[in-house]
């Protein structure tokens, strides 16, 4: 499974990375807005927003292409590794 992160403190982008490869997921994971993000998505099986750490412009461009493209979101409202492997339980399993 594939799972793209957008938002979160930069600092914890490894250790997003790490607990998505605990629950058997590739991960990319983008904490600032470099560039079109849209372009670098990719085709994710899943797309975890951390609302609370993220730009309103940048959840709008995001989402759009995820409507678009089909992708499922997962809207986090903090982005603290307990609740991303929440996040990754749920949507796992379920």
């Amino acid at each position: 499974m594939s799972v793209v992160i957008v938002g979160g403190n930069e600092r914890m982008a490894s250790q997003y990375e790490g607990i998505c490869k605990e629950h058997g997921c590739k991960a990319k994971v983008f904490t600032k807005e470099n560039g079109s993000l849209k372009r670098k998505l990719g085709s994710p099986d899943l797309l975890i927003l951390f609302i609370g750490t993220v730009s309103h412009k940048m959840v709008i461009s995001v989402t759009q292409e995820a409507k678009k493209n089909q992708i499922p979101v997962a809207r986090i409202p903090t982005s603290s590794a307990t609740a991303l492997r929440a996040a990754l339980t749920e949507w796992t399993v379920g």
